[in-house]
C-alpha cells in the first residue's frame, strides 16, 4: 500500500469525514448561526423566530417567513401580487436589466422587492408591507414604490393602521430617477394617511440604508428596530471620509440610533408580534361621543328642569 493510499483511507475512517457526511445527509434540518456558530434545529430556530437559542443573534429572515412570523393564521390577503416593472430605460450593465429582473424572479419566486397586503395581528385588522432583501438587495425601484404608495392608500381609505418592514440598500439604480421619484410619492402617500390620524409604525431591520431610510422608514409615528440592525444613509467609510474622524463601532447600529434618539425602541424579534399588538390596540381611534352615547347607553336622559 502506497503513502498516498494510507492517507485515503484515513481520511475516509477519519470523524470529522464522518461528521461532514451526516451533516450533508441532514441538510436542512440544521442551521449554523452565522454569529457564534452553534447548530441549531431548524424547526427549533424558526419556532424562537429565527433568533439564535445561544447568542440572541438575528439570523436574517425574508418576506415569506415574516408574514408567517407577525400575521394571524387564515388572515393574509396579498395586494398587487403581479405588479412588475417594464424596464423603462433600457438599463444595461453586465446584463440587461430584464434580463436581472428575469433572473431574480426565478431565483426567488417574487415579482419585485416587497410584498404588500392586509392581515390581523392579535385579531387586529393592518395593512402590512415586507420588504424582501433576497429581490436585488431590497432596492426600491418603480415597483416597490408603486406597491408600497397603493398599500398606504388603502389603509387611508379603509381607516387601517399600517405597518412596514424595512430591509433595503436604497433605491434601485437601474431606473434612475424613477428610483429616486419613489421617495417623493411614498412620503406623500404618509402624509395623507397622517391626515386621518392613523397609525403608521416603520420596522427598521438588518439593512435599512439609503433612499429607503431617507423616506418612509423614518416618517413613523413609532419607529421600531431588530437589535443590532444596521440603519444609515450613507456608508459608514463615505461619513468617515466626509467628516474626516474615525465612528464609534457601534455606529449606525440599532441601538445607537436608539442612544441618540433617531428612533422609539429595539423590539426583539420575539416580542415583536406582540409588542405591535399592544401599539395598535392602544392607539385604535375612538368612536364619537354620540355614537357611544346612542349605541351603548340606550336613549338620551331627560334633561332637569
Amino acid at each position: 500500500m502506497s503513502l498516498f493510499d494510507w492517507f485515503d483511507n484515513r481520511k475516509k475512517s477519519s470523524p470529522i469525514s464522518q461528521v461532514q457526511q451526516e451533516r450533508e445527509i441532514a441538510d436542512g434540518l440544521w442551521t449554523k448561526c452565522e454569529s457564534c456558530g452553534v447548530l441549531a434545529y431548524t424547526k427549533d430556530l424558526r419556532a424562537n423566530a429565527m433568533v439564535c437559542p445561544e447568542c440572541s443573534h438575528h439570523l436574517r429572515i425574508y418576506s415569506d417567513e415574516r408574514i408567517r412570523q407577525l400575521i394571524d393564521p387564515g388572515t393574509w390577503v396579498p395586494m398587487d401580487e403581479t405588479l412588475v416593472s417594464c424596464d423603462p430605460l433600457q438599463f444595461k450593465d453586465r446584463k440587461s436589466y430584464s434580463d436581472r429582473l428575469r433572473d431574480y424572479q426565478e431565483k426567488t419566486g417574487l415579482q419585485d422587492a416587497v410584498k404588500t397586503g392586509t392581515g390581523n395581528i392579535e385579531g387586529l385588522r393592518l395593512a402590512l408591507g415586507v420588504m424582501d432583501f433576497r429581490f436585488m438587495g431590497g432596492s426600491m425601484g418603480s415597483v416597490v414604490g408603486e406597491k408600497l404608495t397603493r398599500l398606504i392608500e388603502h389603509a387611508t381609505e379603509n381607516q387601517l393602521p399600517l405597518v412596514i418592514v424595512c430591509a433595503s440598500g436604497g433605491a434601485r439604480m437601474q431606473e434612475g430617477m424613477l428610483s429616486l421619484m419613489q421617495m417623493a410619492k411614498t412620503s406623500a402617500a404618509l402624509e395623507r394617511h397622517r391626515d386621518q390620524h392613523l397609525l403608521y409604525i416603520p420596522i427598521l431591520t438588518h439593512p435599512t440604508t439609503g433612499g429607503v431610510t431617507a423616506s418612509f422608514a423614518m416618517l413613523g409615528d413609532i419607529i421600531l428596530a431588530e437589535p443590532k440592525a444596521t440603519i444609515g444613509f450613507a456608508g459608514r467609510r463615505v461619513v468617515e471620509q466626509t467628516l474626516r474622524e474615525k465612528l464609534p463601532d457601534n455606529f449606525q447600529t440599532a441601538e445607537y440610533l436608539l442612544s441618540h434618539g433617531f428612533i422609539d425602541a429595539v423590539v426583539p424579534r420575539t416580542q415583536l408580534k406582540a409588542t405591535l399588538g399592544r401599539l395598535i390596540k392602544l392607539h385604535q381611534p375612538m368612536p364619537n361621543a354620540s355614537d357611544v352615547f346612542k349605541g351603548n347607553l340606550g336613549a338620551r336622559p331627560a334633561t332637569l328642569s
